[in-house]
């Protein structure tokens, strides 16, 4: 069967939120992981905490659990700021710049760095986020630059983040690994302003607080072309979103990223923090949070939990079926 004859299946918001409660009522009692250690606020959260969130194109959110919890963004920090960095410089200057290809190494390698001296490689490593940061404009002014990120979280997600202040000093205290590669970046040109600067932007932006819903919603943005289905807002580019995807795709899981879109079927980035953010093209967002890692640095049970709603939906963004939710896929009007 051509792709243009690929049966189509219909999915109601009532099967979301099915797939979502059961998912929840499937993994909350999984056990397995353990919080970051290597940062002592993440080390301190509860680990018992857990939630899942789905935002779909017409601004429904389906939730459960500890789904406004507010948690430490991490890694996932770094899709908002490549999209900043795309939304100053366009999608063609980013690739120049930074890079879009996968290191196949851990999301702070600095061999990775050393092999590819030409650029860091993605913006979803934190070489590459410490060289997206500083590219943020304007050049120079940390304030400015500071508001501007948060600005962009803010379009993104419907919500204002805040610094967890006792994360940002633990983060601050603990960053002589990502201090070695903003130095490196420096000796290879491919740093775009104060390295001290741009580093402490990167720090800061791990800091920020979210929940799960708000993910959602940012992933949703994703999802729906730039177009954010709870504020109605038009954030980015539609052309974009592709970009963004394509990033998240090759590297959101780390060395671990071809396993689970193997077993998943989704473009997802996770955090140490313990969020997961998904994103399923013109569908919805979707995001899970529990602290308990894996040894890749991945939530276990958030894996878990995204991995039960795509297979109960039957959903794979690499299948040939067209799939669509009905009653709420279609974005709100665009005015």
């Amino acid at each position: 069967m051509t792709a243009s004859h690929a049966s189509h299946k219909s999915i109601t918001a009532a099967d979301v939120k099915a797939a979502v409660e059961h998912a929840y009522e499937q993994v909350r009692t999984t056990t397995g992981g353990k919080n970051a250690s290597y940062i002592p606020y993440l080390a301190s959260v509860d680990p018992n905490l857990f939630g899942i969130s789905v935002c779909l194109l017409d601004g429904t959110v389906i939730s459960v659990g500890d789904s406004t919890h507010a948690f430490g963004i991490e890694s996932v920090s770094k899709v908002p700021t490549a999209i900043l960095a795309m939304r100053e410089y366009g999608a063609v200057d980013v690739l120049e710049k930074v890079g879009a290809d996968a290191t196949g190494l851990p999301f702070n390698s600095i061999m990775a760095l050393l092999l590819e001296k030409d650029r860091p490689s993605s913006p979803l490593v934190n070489a590459g986020a410490i060289a997206a940061c500083s590219l943020v404009e304007p050049v120079g002014d940390a304030d400015a630059k500071w508001k501007a990120i948060v600005d962009n979280i803010t379009e993104l997600t419907g919500v204002k983040p805040e610094v967890i202040q006792e994360l940002y000093a633990s983060e601050s205290a603990t960053d002589f690994n990502n201090r070695s590669i903003a130095w490196l970046l420096k000796d290879y040109g491919r740093i775009y302003d104060d390295p001290d600067l741009s580093l402490d932007l990167y720090t800061r932006q791990c800091s920020l607080s979210t929940t799960a819903e708000q993910l959602s919603v940012m992933a949703a943005t994703i999802a729906n072309d730039g177009f954010n289905p709870v504020t109605e807002k038009q954030v980015f580019s539609p052309d974009l979103a592709p970009r963004v995807t394509s990033l998240i795709t090759t590297v959101g899981f780390y060395e671990r990223t071809g396993d689970w879109l193997y077993k998943s079927g989704i473009p997802a980035k996770s955090g140490v923090g313990g969020g997961v953010l998904g994103v399923m093209p013109g569908m919805f967002g979707i995001a899970a949070f529990s602290p308990p890692l894996d040894e890749a640095g991945n939530s276990v049970k958030a894996q878990l939990a995204i991995r039960s709603i795509m297979q109960e939906l039957g959903l794979n963004i690499f299948a040939a079926s067209r799939l669509c939710v009905c009653e709420c896929s279609s974005a709100r009007s665009r005015s």
